[in-house]
């Protein structure tokens, strides 16, 4: 009975913003956003009409009629919202991509629901560009990080990464004609990918993952808290760069169900043994699967989806190693990129083993992959002995931290 209720409210709202709110000229819309309610009031003035076809004239008629009318009532909640709840930039656009999902559902109408996010983001400060190749509605934004995975373009020596690429998987972006794009100059802002914080989930919404962890003939157990809505978050999220993607950090919860019970087992270690500690339960904890086999194609976790997932790979690990030593005891850490291979080096006051030198600095190698022997701290695979690798990602505490 519940549902038949949710499903007809939402039918009567689709209708409404669909005939033009033929009694009203305000609605409120109300969606869940992770741990809130977020309630907007949508006014008829800022509704354009649906399109079957997609032109660069129905982009610029659509802004011109969403522009006239009354978008503040919107605009202004989402940014009041982004600054009272701190949001980076890819969660506030996942807020604007449910926002638009409630004003023109994206199955029911693709190219108003498209329109409506690159109208929400340049009116929030966003750089953000449409074009139309093809009967497709293509948007692009500014951002001038190492971004990876994802179609870009060079306007003015400023790159633009495409934001919905991912509903056009079999295009061959490389090949589609350079379109005039829509643009509005106020709307200048850079977007940035970086997550620094994660959103408050709804604790009744988060499961229990136990995990089995033998130490020195000693087990472990640990009833690790996760809610798949990380997953959601991180759906589309493209190849960043080793800093940001290491220091994505833990939700609350699952920050609380897993880091105080790794300081209590690693109580009475020393800080070698402590690390050694973590980089066998990275190593040991989880099972391992290339990312071709797991997901297609190349993916890169975050640490809390690492220990969401059934599988992880060698970069997932090395993540989740350098979120779990940095959390617990904040040391020195480098990062090395091998052609087919990720691993971690750590600085200790007193090195051990295999050193790599950085900086004047000794790291010792810390691997947290399985490989083929038990490798120990200081131990690195030999057949990586002579092959060349990039040191991709150091990380030095902050002293005034």
């Amino acid at each position: 009975m519940r549902s038949l209720i949710k499903n007809s409210v939402l039918l009567l709202l689709v209708f409404a913003i669909h005939t033009g709110f033929a009694q009203d000229r305000r609605i409120n819309i109300s969606f869940e956003f992770y741990n809130d309610t977020f309630n907007l009031e949508l006014d008829s003035s800022f509704v354009v009409s649906p399109q079957s076809s997609v032109s660069q004239q129905y982009i610029l008629d659509s802004y011109k009629k969403a522009n006239t009318g009354n978008y503040r009532l919107i605009a202004d909640t989402l940014l009041r919202y982004k600054e009272k709840h701190k949001l980076n930039d890819w969660l506030y656009y996942q807020l604007i991509r449910k926002t638009a999902q409630q004003i023109s559902p994206k199955k029911d109408d693709y190219i108003r629901y498209t329109f409506y996010k690159w109208f929400l983001l340049v009116k929030s400060g966003y750089d953000a560009r449409l074009t139309t190749v093809d009967n497709r509605i293509i948007m692009y934004i500014f951002n001038d990080e190492n971004i990876s995975e994802v179609p870009y373009i060079i306007i003015d020596k400023k790159k633009f990464m495409c934001l919905n690429y991912h509903d056009y998987a079999q295009t061959n972006f490389s090949s589609l004609p350079d379109n005039e794009m829509v643009s509005i100059a106020e709307a200048k802002n850079p977007f940035s990918y970086k997550v620094n914080r994660m959103p408050d989930f709804k604790p009744e919404n988060y499961s229990e993952k136990k995990i089995l962890f033998s130490y020195r003939h000693k087990s472990y157990h640990f009833n690790i808290k996760l809610n798949p809505e990380v997953e959601n978050i991180f759906t589309n999220y493209p190849g960043v760069d080793f800093e940001y993607y290491f220091n994505i950090p833990l939700s609350k919860e699952t920050y609380g169900s897993i880091i105080p019970t790794l300081r209590k087992n690693l109580e009475g270690m020393s800080q070698k043994k402590g690390v050694d500690y973590l980089m066998r339960f990275t190593r040991y904890a989880f099972l391992y699967e290339n990312d071709d086999v797991n997901f297609g194609k190349e993916k890169r976790l975050s640490p809390e989806e690492t220990l969401f997932s059934a599988y992880s790979d060698c970069d997932d690990r090395a993540a989740l190693f350098f979120y779990l030593v940095k959390e617990i005891y904040d040391l020195p850490m480098i990062t090395l990129l091998y052609p087919t291979h990720v691993t971690m080096a750590v600085q200790f006051e007193k090195s051990v083993g295999t050193t790599i030198s950085y900086n004047g600095k000794e790291y010792t190698i810390c691997e947290p992959t399985p490989q083929l022997q038990d490798l120990r701290i200081g131990q690195l695979n030999p057949k990586l002995k002579n092959v060349p690798y990039q040191i991709v990602y150091a990380y030095q505490p902050n002293p005034h931290k």
